[in-house]
């Protein structure tokens, strides 16, 4: 006892020193901090937001996160600035290391018969690393560096395609940023442009990298702004990667040796291509704020071909008759519209002659295929052959296809989106689109690429749309009414009550209402049957199905009785409501009489 008492009386006065220098040195680093705020120098870290901003009186409504930015308009005049790679001093006094490549030779041979060979103009881009002394003394003519800020790290994919846009809200507009471009009329005429392109794979996925964009958009731009009057003008891309198919398609592809890849695009389609907004927070189709009965202004859409343009309404089905039923009453809303347009309907041998027989009398105009496999699908799974969609692309007689799900009503005239390049569509959620209806321009090496990447590309959600995502990462967005999903997320009073007004609107307020989760003709017509199953409920609308069963009942008779139920299929929708039932569900759908005739059919 007495040792302990001894040792604690030495023990407690070391620690009493111990915690006078601890917060001496506390006190000192405090001091410390505090100068440093105060040090002039110091204003370079409090302003660094102020590099990717604009200083507008409102700026500190916007330095936020890009990705936690939410994209509206909040007045007249303020957007986002450009974001711009950070280029501090040291960096910019750096020596560039010069990389000497040898001229490929195909580009020699094709630029030897330029009219004007000795005065060949040259525009590169990205090239302030590459040796190209060669190229101006070969050519006789001049190489001019396009200068321009780079788009910085920080800018992300996400960024441009935001998840969320008020697009019906005329006073709540979204605001993108931008991507810093070069001032194009400080360039004179090229003949020739010369990019390089990064091949990174950025945090979002291949592909869907701004910088990347940024450059392809650049080369375009120049093409169109400054190329040859006479539109022969041509684009050589220095690349590990192919090109984006979306700007630069592979139809326009003159020659590929190594890493070098020669272009010469169609100009018109090229110059309507870079009218499209950059990225998918501005709708392609602005058309709600005009009012959902005006005209819409289809002069900066229009593309001058010379010729005459075929194009026509797409579906497809494989694989089983489940969806004969809801192409038959797809086909025959699309007439009732009033199109002028060619229906196409794409089938394997799985449909029977019967069922293509119906098909043909609602309209569609038949074609066999063979299926394509998901070559990483199960067995007998749902996915094992969705990439039979890749057909579509092999429509060649045709210049557009507007491809729609047979799981989709057309409520009103669709024809506008025949103006529309691929890739175009509606957003599904974040930087994805739904493939339920798109805007496609058939191509034989655009298919011939989709099928060399089916090994190679995973789709997000095993099918088509998670694929299809993969090779077109720049889309161009149009209204969610164009393809009106049929669901609530929220499952809300509010959403629900301004969704089913939309559904039931007439004259119609939406292009067409896209019919998720059990499909209308495999319920029975006096409810929808997603309110029976708990996780199918997001799901259901009485006044949706209603909508669909009006489109039915305008059919011939002969086509409707292909919309009868299986003996199957009527006791699934008998166990359906009775363990409903069971479960008590309190908005009772489970209580209402069947009068539906298919019932006893």
């Amino acid at each position: 006892m007495v040792f302990k008492k001894v040792m604690m009386m030495k023990v407690t006065p070391s620690k009493a020193i111990v915690v006078k220098i601890n917060v001496f040195f506390l006190a000192f680093f405090l001091a410390i901090y505090g100068f440093l705020l105060l040090s002039p120098s110091t204003s370079t870290i409090s302003s660094s937001w102020s590099y990717y901003y604009d200083q507008s009186p409102a700026a500190s409504l916007i330095r936020c996160s890009l990705r936690e930015c939410h994209h509206k308009k909040i007045e007249d005049g303020l957007k986002m600035k450009s974001v711009l790679e950070e280029e501090t001093e040291s960096n910019n006094r750096k020596k560039r290391k010069m990389v000497k490549r040898e001229i490929p030779s195909f580009l020699s041979s094709n630029v030897s018969h330029h009219s004007n060979f000795n005065k060949l103009k040259i525009g590169l881009v990205n090239m302030e690393d590459e040796d190209i002394s060669d190229w101006k003394d070969i050519r006789g003519g001049y190489a001019k560096h396009i200068r321009f800020q780079k788009a910085s790290k920080i800018f992300q994919w996400k960024d441009l395609f935001p998840e969320w846009i008020d697009e019906e809200e005329e006073t709540d507009s979204p605001t993108c940023p931008e991507i810093p471009m070069p001032d194009f009329t400080s360039y004179g005429e090229f003949d020739m442009v010369i990019a390089k392109l990064p091949c990174r794979y950025p945090e979002e996925g291949w592909g869907r990298d701004v910088l990347r964009l940024q450059v392809h958009l650049i080369a375009a731009n120049l093409m169109v702004r400054n190329g040859r009057k006479d539109g022969n003008v041509k684009v050589v891309f220095l690349s590990e990667c192919r090109p984006m198919m979306e700007i630069f398609r592979c139809d326009d592809m003159l020659m590929n040796k190594g890493n070098w890849w020669l272009y010469k695009p169609d100009m018109d389609r090229l110059q309507h291509k870079i009218s499209m907004p950059i990225g998918s927070c501005r709708l392609a189709l602005p058309l709600w704020g005009k009012g959902i009965n005006d005209v819409y202004n289809l002069t900066k859409l229009t593309v001058a071909t010379g010729k005459q343009r075929r194009e026509a309404y797409v579906t497809v089905l494989h694989s089983s008759e489940a969806y004969v039923c809801g192409a038959i009453t797809l086909a025959q809303s699309i007439l009732r519209t009033g199109t002028k347009r060619d229906l196409v309907i794409l089938l394997d041998k799985s449909i029977s002659q019967p069922k293509r027989d119906a098909l043909a009398a609602a309209g569609w105009t038949i074609r066999m295929i063979e299926r394509i496999r998901n070559p990483r699908a199960e067995k007998d799974s749902y996915n094992e052959y969705n990439y039979s969609k890749f057909r579509l692309w092999q429509l060649t007689d045709y210049d557009k296809v507007i491809f729609i799900d047979a799981d989709i009503v057309i409520l009103r005239n669709s024809d506008i989106l025949f103006n529309f390049p691929q890739m175009s569509a509606t957003g599904n959620d974040g930087s994805i689109f739904n493939s339920g209806i798109m805007a496609i321009e058939p191509s034989n090496c655009t298919f011939k690429i989709l099928m060399e990447k089916r090994t190679e590309i995973i789709s997000y959600n095993g099918g088509d749309q998670g694929f299809l995502n993969e090779v077109f990462v720049w889309w161009h967005r149009w209204p969610r009414r164009v393809n009106f999903l049929k669901n609530f997320w929220a499952n809300t009073t509010l959403e629900s009550s301004v969704k089913n007004h939309l559904f039931g609107a007439d004259p119609p307020k939406v292009y067409s209402i896209h019919f998720l989760g059990i499909k209308p003709w495999l319920c029975y017509r006096d409810y929808d049957c997603n309110w029976n199953i708990g996780d199918q409920r997001v799901y259901a609308s009485d006044v949706a199905h209603r909508r669909w069963w009006r489109v039915h009942d305008a059919m011939d008779k002969s086509l409707q009785k292909f919309c009868e139920l299986t003996p199957r299929r009527r006791i699934e929708l008998d166990w359906d409501k009775k363990l409903a039932r069971g479960m008590g569900l309190q908005d009772g759908h489970w209580k209402i009489n069947i009068s539906d005739p298919r019932r006893h059919v």
